[in-house]
């Protein structure tokens, strides 16, 4: 269901994101009996709120070397080419392409580039609505999430157990938690 306007208390214009308060993560599943968590650092976003849904969007650039996870080996290997290849594709983008839902909760879907390759990707998405900070500073919180299959991305690399199974989930929960101010 699409609803024509944009959420109460989130003015039209544009927000940028304050990386600061903000965070891009993802799990993964580890020798299928745990999750693996990492995070980007480095991660820059525009939502341009328009009058109704169909016209407002997001952009969003990740720098592919702020990869982490919190085992310095693990970074190196996850910013190597077995995996993002930092060096030949330096950025992740995301453009949006529609935004449909109503009260708090939407799909934002979007075209998602990992490794030079692009498919349609949706966020399920929450507004957790807008506040004036003590400094003056007019803020809005969202919160989203997606799996995707990072083999359709090309991130292929793997290991085989001993016990039977894989070193690395092919399914990604990509995280949001943003918080973006007025411009």
């Amino acid at each position: 269901m699409t609803i024509e306007s944009t959420p109460s208390g989130l003015d039209a214009g544009t927000w940028t994101l304050d990386g600061s308060h903000s965070e891009v993560g993802f799990s993964v599943r580890h020798a299928g009996i745990s999750k693996v968590r990492g995070k980007f650092g480095e991660v820059e976003a525009t939502a341009t709120v328009g009058e109704t849904l169909g016209d407002s969007s997001v952009t969003a650039t990740i720098k592919t070397e702020s990869f982490f996870s919190g085992d310095p080996n693990r970074d190196a290997h996850v910013r190597s080419g077995d995996f993002l290849d930092a060096e030949q594709f330096p950025e992740l983008t995301f453009v949006s392409t529609s935004l449909a839902g109503q009260g708090e909760t939407y799909a934002l879907t979007g075209d998602l580039t990992i490794r030079g390759i692009t498919l349609p990707t949706t966020f399920e998405t929450e507004f957790n609505g807008s506040v004036v900070d003590p400094f003056g500073t007019t803020r809005a919180g969202f919160s989203g999430q997606t799996t995707i299959s990072r083999k359709d991305f090309g991130l292929t690399w793997n290991a085989a157990l001993e016990a039977g199974g894989v070193l690395v989930g092919d399914k990604v929960t990509i995280s949001l938690e943003l918080e973006f101010v007025r411009a």
